[in-house]
């Protein structure tokens, strides 16, 4: 089963073994390591006994070591791309910088996806080299935004997050390969800001602040370095778990079988939806064992520390990408979306959404079909997603606040809607899986395209109602004057953004509308 790879063939007796391509064995295999490699680096190079040159240097060499064995000859695209984006930040203005980033990234890795894809390896779902440059592409972006807003625009035209994480002098070209090169999140992530793994680095992320208790900032948690040892077992447990569901769910529930005519011919409907959401559910935890693995790396290596709750307990969420509780009890698309890929959501939000002058939703969802790939399937799951969020709107608008009346009714709703959630994103991510035009319209035809017809029906006979929460929902991208100066009080009083408490991140996702996919 194993595949060709460019990359290290050293562990292809253990491919052959798990019946895995060799591709993703070198993946997991790299991941493991770079997770003892962190707690090593948290210990050993502890920014309390070693300069950041050091850290950064040792960063960015078992970085691109990893790259190496995953991808052989194909890791040159990840210093190319780099490279010439910091090139470019450079030389051009830093008026413009962020344009030229923004076209050349993403270009570049659109590039390598079409040649991956139609060239040499189509429909190989696997590790290959265009993920981990998916990852440097956001951080390419998201860092020429940031250095254009600390250095050329004025703190009046940005909102508080921008700057909050507004980069003031430019990278140096160490400090720039580190961040975008680094072991921890050079195969899988996540994103986060320049701002915050600098901080990471030079050891000022465990500084001492003020836990706030319902709004008010009347306790002090005096803390020393918290050990993230407990999180991050916890994490591989998930990962253990995850990757032990997936390799066993996923050859008894393949989606593949969705379209299987005799399937389609003999089933029952109840049968056939039921075996899709089975299918779709078994196929997640691939990306709950990629993110979560990710993000207990970056925890060990001492990164991804928030700060404390009202309560002092420490939270290690800050570069977190789900939340698998919320994703599988979801009761709406938008809280699907919310806990799905949260980090690319703020990607989203932070160079479309917030700096679009014309229709952002519509901006922001091309952004988001382009940047996942070129395979047709990603754009019929987009397409489709788009006309069942804005019809799940209606139907929340028209419908919810007649079950509030009491806990029974509110409880029928839940029940409901976490079907009709289910059911929904089963429906709308097939294609995704699919990949290919002909089994995602063989699959949509099986189905009638029954609920692409529901949703076009529900936007034309049930309009939106005029929701109360609209200014309030649009908040935290154009806050009122008072909330902007009291945030800013609070960020000079709080001495670094990786130490924001969970009411931080709730804003920064609250902007995702529902009709803005990722």
């Amino acid at each position: 089963m194993a595949t060709s790879t460019t990359g290290s063939t050293v562990l292809l007796p253990l491919s052959h073994a798990v019946q895995l391509p060799i591709d993703q064995v070198n993946f997991v295999a790299c991941q493991l390591f770079a997770l003892l490699a962190a707690i090593w680096f948290r210990t050993y190079l502890h920014s309390s006994k070693t300069s950041s040159l050091i850290r950064h240097v040792v960063a960015t060499l078992l970085g691109l070591y990893l790259a190496l064995f995953c991808f052989g000859w194909y890791a040159l695209h990840f210093i190319v791309q780099s490279g010439i984006s910091y090139l470019i930040m450079t030389v051009v203005g830093v008026e413009h910088m962020h344009k030229y980033c923004f076209v050349f990234a993403l270009g570049y890795l659109t590039l390598c996806q079409i040649a991956r894809v139609y060239i040499f390896d189509y429909g190989q779902y696997s590790a290959d080299f265009s993920g981990p440059m998916m990852i440097i592409t956001q951080k390419i972006t998201s860092l020429a935004f940031e250095v254009r807003d600390g250095i050329f625009c004025k703190e009046e035209t940005l909102n508080p997050s921008q700057r909050r994480l507004a980069v003031r002098r430019m990278p140096s070209l160490l400090e720039y390969l580190s961040y975008c090169c680094n072991f921890m999140g050079i195969l899988a992530g996540p994103l986060c800001s320049y701002k915050d793994y600098i901080t990471f680095i030079e050891g000022r992320s465990y500084h001492v602040k003020e836990a706030e208790v319902n709004g008010k900032e009347d306790l002090k948690y005096d803390h020393k370095n918290p050990s993230p040892n407990t999180i991050v077992v916890h994490k591989v447990v998930v990962c253990a778990i995850s990757l032990g569901f997936y390799m066993t769910a996923t050859r008894i529930l393949p989606v593949e079988y969705n379209i299987d005519e005799r399937f389609q011919e003999t089933s029952s409907v109840p049968t056939r939806v039921i075996y899709l959401y089975l299918s779709l559910m078994a196929a997640r935890p691939k990306y709950y064992f990629a993110w979560t693995l990710a993000d207990a790396i970056n925890n060990a290596a001492g990164f991804g520390f928030q700060g404390y709750n009202k309560n002092g307990e420490e939270n290690w969420d800050l570069v977190s990408n789900l939340n698998i509780k919320k994703i599988e009890f979801s009761t709406s698309f938008k809280m699907f979306i919310d806990n799905w890929n949260i980090q690319t959501a703020l990607w989203l939000k932070r160079v479309s959404y917030e700096r679009a002058t014309y229709n952002p939703i519509a901006q922001t969802f091309l952004l988001s079909a382009v940047w996942h790939g070129v395979y047709p399937g990603y754009y019929l799951t987009f397409f489709t997603g788009s006309l069942m969020t804005l019809a799940a709107r209606n139907i929340r608008s028209n419908v919810r606040h007649h079950f509030l009346h009491s806990a029974e009714l509110k409880l029928i709703y839940d029940v409901m809607t976490w079907i009709a959630t289910q059911v929904a994103i089963s429906y709308t991510v097939a294609p995704f899986v699919l990949l290919s035009v002909k089994p995602s319209l063989q699959f949509y035809s099986s189905w009638y395209y029954c609920l692409h017809i529901v949703c076009i029906l529900v936007l034309l006979l049930m309009p939106a109602r005029a929701r109360k929460k609209e200014r309030t929902e649009k908040e935290p991208i154009a806050p009122p004057p008072e909330k902007v100066n009291k945030e800013e009080n609070n960020s000079e009083h709080n001495s670094h953004a990786t130490t924001n408490n969970n009411s931080s991140q709730r804003e920064e996702t609250a902007w995702r509308r529902p009709s803005a996919p990722q």
